[in-house]
């Protein structure tokens, strides 16, 4: 499930884009550089050749320490980091270690923050975007409380459409053209608009059909905390793994008596297994209600 690519952005503020990418640079052996460019992107180049970025995202509030208080700040102080192409085994321990670093400098994550996961859409099928499209409906409720996603960001990850999720299994497009039908009905914008309505929910399948062929989860909310960050990045490709290798998945909501359980019993299911993923099981359910361990109270 730990095999395909993808991309993190993480959206902080609390230090300014120039500083982030020096630390950037120290951290990863390359050099940074400003490009100028509308989002006034720092670019910092690996040794390996991969470049990381550091943007400005108009959503991000923006704030500055002083002492213990927090204090608002200029524009300098929005930041998007935006990791290249990366896997999973070899780039994990970077990453966490680079978001170290970063909340070390007294970066931080305001509510408005978010964290977005780009993966690997190459082996997606007709058949496994519209799993992906029943998996993230089933388990919206699930999710949405577990992930603690904050009320500031709601309208930039919108649970599943119903009626979208009406149409794709009603319908079963056998296409990849018929589902993107589907995903753009009912918008009146132009589907090559890079900001599209469409994209602003958990599951965006924008970024699939607007040439770069990724599939995007934006229910996150920001976090310098590295353990967090790798849940997600784990919770992200298992979900990835499960549309493209189930048969066939529902959009019925699961049992709800005991979330906690539900949750756990699920992230087994889809490869949560072992002491290696202890703590991401941990961080995936500490927000839920009930017990781990039994789904009936009585028991």
């Amino acid at each position: 499930m730990l095999a395909s690519k993808f991309g993190i952005e993480i959206e902080f503020t609390g230090i300014t884009r120039s500083e982030a990418a020096r630390i950037a640079a120290e951290h990863l052996g390359g050099t940074a550089t400003s490009t100028g460019d509308y989002y006034d992107t720092y670019k910092v180049t690996a040794p390996d050749g991969r470049v990381w970025k550091f943007m400005s995202d108009a959503s991000i509030s923006c704030q500055t320490k002083q002492g213990r208080h927090k204090v608002s700040a200029g524009r300098d102080y929005s930041v998007e980091l935006v990791s290249p192409i990366l896997t999973y085994r070899e780039d994990i321990a970077t990453l966490q270690e680079l978001v170290r670093k970063l909340r070390k400098a007294k970066a931080f994550a305001s509510a408005t923050c978010g964290i977005h996961l780009h993966l690997d859409g190459a082996s997606h099928t007709p058949r496994s975007l519209r799993n992906f499209v029943n998996i993230i409906a089933s388990k919206n409720d699930l999710f949405y409380k577990a992930l603690q996603i904050a009320p500031e960001r709601m309208s930039y990850c919108k649970q599943m459409d119903n009626l979208l999720v009406e149409k794709l299994n009603r319908r079963k497009p056998k296409t990849l053209r018929a589902i993107e039908e589907i995903w753009y009905e009912g918008y009146s914008e132009s589907q090559e608009r890079h900001y599209h309505s469409s994209r602003y929910h958990f599951l965006n399948l924008h970024s699939f059909f607007t040439g770069n062929r990724t599939v995007e989860l934006r229910g996150f909310n920001s976090e310098l905390h590295a353990g967090k960050i790798r849940s997600y990045i784990v919770l992200a490709l298992a979900l990835n793994h499960q549309a493209i290798t189930q048969k066939c998945a529902s959009a019925k909501k699961p049992q709800a008596e005991n979330e906690k359980f539900a949750m756990r019993t699920y992230l087994n299911r889809i490869g949560f297994i072992g002491e290696e993923f202890a703590n991401c099981r941990e961080h995936l359910t500490a927000h839920l209600n009930g017990s781990a361990a039994w789904r009936f109270r009585a028991a």
